[in-house]
């Protein structure tokens, strides 16, 4: 069934009235503590906020700041892959420790997430220690009567930390907003008055147009290196090459002068001799089961997917000293459309330029080793 249906069907909408809850849940929250618990309740909501806030600019400056220092000090530790069996917590390693290296968001944003932690901790801890010791913070206990006075203030308290939630859902829901302007669940966002009236008074005013701006931007950065992080996934698993695997692509370019003739006999070896795995591709498409093999297991049996060309291309080329990516993307169907596909990009010395290839394609005829007009038939996304 339709959610966007569900949502419009509702003659109540939803968004306001869990905005109403978070309000009503704190009064009553308050009441029940009296007081003096939802002062102490304020000020603890209140110092984490403020504590929040500055962690989160500190955080942004010093991760700016101490990226590049970052980046040296990996780049001088030359760390390298072995060309071993690893288990998967070393996999996952070496892929983190690779990829804060090499890729600026996930090294500022590893940096900012450490920073803002030890930040807001020391400064709530120095917080509690002060108004524990100036008599701020008591023993507040929520059990006992309390007199309609106290339940009264406690209420009048509790509807403030509540305004506080609510706004903290309000700016949640104005970053989806931002980044999916043109969905279903957007639309039903704004149609809360609520919704849009700390929306519009209160967000957008603090900072609101620059993250409608800049958020979107940002979101494709995000992907675009997230992609990026994959395919080193693949590159450390793919670190150790069998020894046949190696042995088979020396005997290949044995013969053969230059980066090149090399690429190229690689290219014409994998692409003739591997054969296309259609039982792979409908156990996908109609169980939503993936057989992952690694390039050992597409080289011993000679069947696989484009990844796996890919991944035994990028193996057998690393093997005699070229330099080779593993590419993800979309591929030209030949039906007017793009469904996914895997190809290569390879370094040529002799022509000091990084060129593509796509060993899969070979067996559908014509040349798929730096042709014009690659980027027609293929467009990258990592």
């Amino acid at each position: 069934m339709n959610s966007a249906w569900l949502l419009q069907a509702n003659s109540v909408n939803l968004v306001s009235a869990a905005l109403v809850c978070i309000v009503l849940a704190s009064v009553l929250q308050g009441a029940f503590r009296g007081a003096s618990g939802s002062a102490q309740r304020f000020m603890l909501f209140a110092a984490e906020g403020i504590a929040t806030v500055i962690s989160v600019l500190a955080a942004w400056k010093l991760a700016n700041a101490l990226s590049p220092a970052l980046q040296d000090w990996l780049v001088a530790k030359e760390i390298r892959v072995p060309n071993e069996e690893m288990g998967f917590f070393r996999q996952m390693w070496y892929t983190f420790v690779t990829g804060v290296r090499d890729f600026p968001l996930l090294r500022i944003g590893t940096v900012f997430v450490i920073v803002y932690m030890l930040c807001k901790t020391a400064l709530v801890r120095i917080w509690m220690f002060v108004a524990l010791s100036i008599g701020l913070l008591g023993s507040a206990s929520g059990g006992g009567r309390k007199s309609w006075m106290s339940s009264g203030v406690g209420g009048a308290i509790g509807s403030l930390i509540g305004c506080g939630r609510a706004l903290l859902l309000i700016a949640c829901l104005f970053v989806y907003t931002a980044l999916y302007p043109e969905s279903a669940f957007t639309k039903y966002v704004q149609a809360s008055d609520l919704y849009m009236q700390g929306a519009t008074q209160v967000i957008e005013p603090v900072g609101g147009q620059l993250l409608v701006s800049r958020l979107p931007v940002f979101a494709k950065a995000v992907g675009q290196e997230f992609d990026q992080i994959l395919q080193r996934k693949y590159e450390v698993i793919d670190a150790r090459i069998p020894n046949d695997v190696a042995e088979a692509a020396k005997q290949i370019t044995a013969s053969k002068e230059g980066d090149e003739a090399k690429a190229r006999a690689l290219y014409q070896w994998v692409g003739s001799r591997v054969q296309y795995d259609w039982d792979k591709v409908e156990l996908y498409e109609q169980k939503r089961e993936w057989k992952e093999q690694t390039p050992e297991q597409t080289f011993a049996t000679r069947q696989g997917v484009c990844i796996d060309y890919s991944r035994l291309y990028a193996v057998m080329a690393r093997s005699i000293g070229l330099d080779v990516k593993v590419v993800t993307g979309l591929g030209y169907d030949g039906q007017g459309g793009y469904g996914p596909h895997a190809w290569n990009e390879v370094y040529l010395s002799d022509r000091k330029e990084w060129v593509p290839l796509d060993s899969t394609w070979l067996s559908s005829g014509g040349n798929w080793f730096d042709p014009p007009g690659f980027d027609k038939t293929h467009i990258r996304q990592a």
